[in-house]
């Protein structure tokens, strides 16, 4: 298991054991992708993959971080904080430098962090190190953080250190989730709701095209000025918009003069899918999985077609499913440009169906295709 494996090398790399062991989920995205940036809704849920790490402070300033699935090494200063050219530090990195400059006072530490959370795959492993990291940190120097305080600062971390312009879906999940539950989130006001995802009928199935992105060098800081623009345009005639979050798809249609060529497609993407949002939520309540099903294909049909986010890898494997009457719905999840499909799959089918995009996968792409079944789990927490 992986805590042990990360326990142990620590007490192998460090010489002793480790004062702390956290345990920091990924998250899936049911629906709702792209609009926590915009205020919107969002649906995501916290998984039963993990990062883990095993942690100590030490009487000084230095940092001395193991990454144990890269084999990797970090050794600095807390007193001199900077970007690494290696950049997975700088997940780490950042939550302390947003703790200083905050005016919390951490020490020196040292971290070996690994699990069977697959990086690049769309399930926010950069959330989860981000809010790992600052959950113990918050307990080895007892900074009086609350959850909330640890959600926010996470993200700032990934803004302003890291330099991605994510949204507070990912921390959100990672801190807040609940096992056999999805959250409602509205990332204008950070208000939520826990909805049921209670279903022996179907399974969650991960298909990782093995397409890696790094975010800060993919088009998603640009997809989120495109709507920027959208929203101060439609704010000439329309003042008390916001965000998109203010303006649904009618809305978007009939102004569509207002609106060029690709700020148009982008935010008419972002208005739709908060009301799938809404829609998939109801789904949820009355346990209707074959409409559920409907609304992750339509979601994938506007983030391909209109956001333009997918890749030929990702559409192939969601084309696959439209022949298997055993799969209610597929779509792309997370960022885009590469990562996963995320499948509700009738469970006694699971096996079949992965077989036979397995084979059509190595078929069209030689290249083998990765599979995850997942469960919603608790969020970051102590590992006992």
């Amino acid at each position: 298991m992986y805590p042990d494996i990360v326990i142990e090398r620590f007490k192998r790399h460090f010489g002793h054991a480790p004062e702390l062991v956290v345990r920091a989920p990924g998250r899936i995205n049911l629906i709702g992708e792209h609009t926590d940036y915009n205020a919107g809704l969002v649906l995501p849920a916290a998984i039963d993959k993990a990062v883990y790490f095993a942690v100590s402070p030490r009487e000084d300033t230095q940092l001395d971080f193991l990454a144990l699935d890269l084999d990797a090494q970090y050794r600095g200063d807390l007193r001199q904080l900077a970007p690494s050219d290696a950049g997975w530090p700088d997940y780490l990195l950042g939550t302390l430098s947003e703790l200083l400059r905050k005016g919390h006072r951490p020490g020196g530490v040292e971290v070996v962090f690994g699990g069977d959370l697959p990086p690049g795959a769309g399930l926010s492993s950069s959330a989860a190190l981000e809010t790992g990291f600052l959950y113990a940190l918050n307990q080895l120097f007892h900074l009086g953080l609350f959850k909330q305080d640890v959600i926010k600062i996470a993200r700032q971390a990934e803004n302003n250190f890291v330099g991605t312009q994510c949204g507070i879906m990912d921390m959100f999940a990672a801190v807040m989730g609940r096992a056999d539950r999805a959250i409602c989130l509205d990332c204008r006001s950070l208000e939520f709701d826990y909805y049921p995802f209670e279903t022996q009928d179907y399974a969650l199935v991960l298909c990782d095209t093995g397409v890696r992105r790094r975010l800060g060098d993919s088009a998603y800081n640009k997809r989120r000025a495109e709507c920027e623009t959208g929203v101060a345009l439609l704010q000439e005639y329309f003042p008390g918009i916001e965000s998109l979050r203010d303006t649904p798809p009618e809305l978007i249609r009939a102004e569509r003069e207002l609106l060029p060529d690709p700020v148009y497609q982008r935010c008419l993407y972002v208005a739709e899918e908060i009301a799938r949002v809404e829609m998939a939520c109801a789904d949820l309540e009355t346990g209707d999985w074959r409409a559920l099903g409907a609304r992750l294909y339509e979601s994938h049909a506007g983030l391909r077609d209109l956001y333009a986010v997918s890749c030929p890898e990702l559409d192939f494997l969601v084309a696959q499913t439209l022949d298997m009457p055993e799969v209610a719905g597929a779509r792309m999840m997370g960022a885009g440009f590469g990562g996963c499909t995320l499948n509700l799959i009738q469970t006694e089918a699971v096996g079949d169906c992965i077989h036979k995009l397995g084979l059509a996968y190595r078929k069209a792409f030689d290249r083998e295709l990765k599979t995850h079944t997942v469960q919603l789990s608790e969020g970051v927490l102590a590992y006992e």
